[in-house]
């Protein structure tokens, strides 16, 4: 009798759980299953991950939002605004024609310079492009395309005073205004100078004719185009490269992107695709940098 009763006992618990096997699998099938088009990651044939590699891929992230977000300051000739407010300049005209070549706008974010790497890292930029020496510390915090350009930190003086001025190897004793985070503060500190900060180099260059520091340190390029006979600054002239003065060559430009970002390659196909067809040349005839550019 006891044998009869395990024996019913066992027959219904495997009935139960063949039950209970067949609904799941009918519920596997059924209408509740998410469907082709949710967010779940796809993979390719080979098993790779679509949507995954897609999240890793800066460019697939600038054209999916369909704008690319370029920092920089008001830097002439390289970025600055004209009388309609719209910024113009080597490099953001070169911005815009890169952002045309990835189908996307450019829209450009005024930063400041200190911020530069915190601003790309989270993403409110897509890369920094604006006159950015390619220091050690820049190359360390970012991914950049190939150098653009030559320049070099100039000291930015008095008209009446730069006999004084001239042959300098150091700058002690000497209050040097000079942009925060910059390559002319490191240059003028690295002189002796006791410096004083600005947000941007335009307004090193107000300190300077204002008479509240005795001189400035701002890129050759700049330099060019802001002070001097026919500019706002006509009593202001540049002196001593800082960079001979420390018995170093000439600085490059470059642009810069996050560590890692495949705009870089993108970057730089644009790039050459540009000299061969004589847009570099052309937009920095435009704005007198024509002879630093480097075209090779």
């Amino acid at each position: 009798m006891k044998k009869k009763l395990w024996a019913l006992l066992l027959a219904l618990s495997l009935t139960l759980s063949l039950a209970a096997c067949g609904g799941n699998s009918s519920n596997s099938g059924s209408s509740t299953a998410p469907p082709a088009e949710s967010n779940q990651n796809t993979t390719s044939d080979d098993g790779a991950d679509i949507s995954d590699a897609a999240a890793e891929s800066d460019l697939a992230y600038v054209q999916g939002k369909g704008v690319l977000v370029v920092g920089m300051t008001d830097f002439a000739p390289m970025d600055y605004r004209d009388a309609d407010g719209k910024w113009i300049g080597f490099d953001a005209d070169m911005a815009t024609a890169f952002a045309e070549s990835l189908g996307v706008k450019v829209e450009f974010q005024e930063i400041t310079w200190d911020y530069k790497v915190m601003e790309l890292d989270a993403k409110s930029i897509d890369c920094v492009w604006n006159g950015m020496t390619l220091n050690d510390e820049v190359k360390a915090a970012m991914d950049t395309g190939a150098p653009y350009s030559l320049n070099a930190q100039v000291l930015v003086v008095p008209t009446e005073k730069a006999a004084d001025f001239e042959n300098l190897t150091t700058l002690e004793g000497l209050n040097v205004a000079v942009e925060s985070g910059s390559a002319g503060e490191d240059a003028a500190e690295a002189l002796g100078a006791s410096t004083t900060a600005v947000a941007k180099q335009a307004d090193a260059l107000m300190e300077v004719s204002a008479g509240t520091a005795d001189a400035a340190v701002i890129d050759l390029l700049m330099a060019g185009a802001m002070i001097g006979e026919g500019t706002n600054y006509a009593n202001l002239t540049h002196t001593v490269n800082l960079n001979a003065a420390q018995g170093l060559e000439s600085e490059e430009y470059g642009v810069g992107f996050r560590k890692g970002s495949d705009l870089v390659s993108a970057w730089n196909e644009f790039w050459a695709a540009a000299i061969a067809d004589g847009t570099v040349l052309e937009t920095g005839t435009t704005y007198g940098v024509q002879e630093s550019l480097i075209l090779e």
